[in-house]
C-alpha cells in the first residue's frame, strides 16, 4: 500500500461525503466535505457532485486514486441495485460514467462492503484472523463478509428472509424510529436477525455498525449468540477509508474483470476478457 493520502467519497441517500485518507493510520487526513445528495439522484447528477468534491481536493490529491461508496451491488464497475437513489442506477456502467465525469480511475463499491473493510483493518475487527460479519443498520441492513482479511462482495444479508419475510423492513434501526421501539422491544427482531446470519454462516465475529452503534450498550447485552458480537469503532467514518483503501489496493492489484461482461470468460479463468470501452 502507498503512504500517499488518498479520497474516499461516501454516497448516501441525503449526503455525498469525501475527505482524504491516511491509509497507514486508518483515519481522515483533511476534513470532511458534505455536499447534498442530488434530489433527482441520476448517475449523471450524482457524478457532477462527485466532481466538486474530488476538484476541492485536488492540490491534495494529484493523480491519486479515487474511491466511491454507493448504496447498491457492484460487480466489476456495474451497479446492479439501487437503494435510497434513482432507479437508473441499475445495470448502469456506473464507474465508467465517473471516470467520464472525473476523467481519472476509480474505484465503485458496495457501501456496507467499504466499511466492512475499513472495520477489519483498522476498527472493531482489527486484525482478526477469522471470518468476520460486519453488519450496519441504518435505512436498511447492510453487510460484509471478511474472511482472514479478504472481502466476499455484495453480500446483501440483509435481505435473508425471516418468519416467511424479508428481515431488513421489521429489522433494520429504520423500523424501530418508524415504529417508535424501545430498545427492549426491538432487540427480539435483532435476535431472530443475527441468530439466524450466525447459523448460516457461524462467523467468529459480528460487528455491528450504522448511526445506533453509537447506542449498542442499549440493546448488544440483550442478545444471546454463540458468536462474540461488538459495536462499529469507525462508525460514519467507515465507509470514506473502506472506499480509500480499496481504490489503492486495485490500483496496486487491477481486477482482469473489471467493465467486462463475467459471463464471456472461460470457466478455466484463462483469456478473461479486457475492458469494453
Amino acid at each position: 500500500m502507498s503512504k500517499r493520502h488518498v479520497l474516499g467519497i461516501d454516497i448516501g441517500g441525503s449526503g455525498i461525503k469525501g475527505a482524504l485518507v491516511d491509509l497507514k493510520k486508518g483515519e481522515f487526513a483533511s476534513d470532511r466535505l458534505r455536499i447534498p445528495t442530488p434530489a433527482e439522484s441520476t448517475p449523471q447528477n450524482v457524478a457532477a457532485v462527485v466532481k466538486q468534491i474530488v476538484d476541492h481536493f485536488g492540490k491534495e490529491l494529484g493523480d491519486g486514486p479515487v474511491g466511491i461508496t454507493i448504496p447498491a451491488v457492484v460487480t466489476h464497475g456495474r451497479t446492479r441495485s439501487a437503494a435510497n437513489i434513482d432507479k437508473s442506477w441499475i445495470d448502469a456502467p456506473a464507474e465508467q460514467i465517473f471516470e467520464e465525469v472525473l476523467g481519472r480511475d476509480i474505484l465503485l463499491v458496495n457501501d456496507a462492503d467499504a466499511a466492512g473493510v475499513a472495520e477489519v483493518l483498522y476498527g472493531a475487527a482489527k486484525g482478526h484472523p477469522g471470518l468476520v460479519i460486519v453488519t450496519t443498520l441504518g435505512t436498511g441492513i447492510g453487510t460484509a463478509i471478511i474472511n482472514r482479511g479478504v472481502l466476499v462482495p455484495n453480500s446483501e444479508l440483509g435481505h435473508i428472509e425471516i418468519d416467511g419475510a424479508d428481515a431488513e423492513p421489521t429489522t433494520a434501526a429504520s423500523a424501530r424510529d418508524r415504529e417508535g421501539l424501545t430498545f427492549e422491544e426491538w432487540a427480539p427482531r435483532l435476535q431472530k436477525y443475527y441468530s439466524r446470519l450466525e447459523f448460516l454462516l457461524w462467523p467468529d465475529l459480528i460487528v455491528v455498525g450504522g448511526g445506533v452503534s453509537k447506542n449498542a450498550d442499549k440493546f448488544l447485552p440483550l442478545l444471546k449468540l454463540n458468536t462474540p458480537i461488538v459495536p462499529a469503532k469507525l462508525r460514519n467514518a467507515a465507509g470514506i477509508i473502506g472506499a480509500a483503501w480499496l481504490a489503492q489496493d486495485r490500483l496496486d492489484h487491477p481486477d482482469p474483470l473489471r467493465g467486462a461482461d463475467p459471463a464471456a470468460a472461460r470457466a478455466d479463468g484463462t483469456d478473461a476478457p479486457k475492458r469494453k470501452k
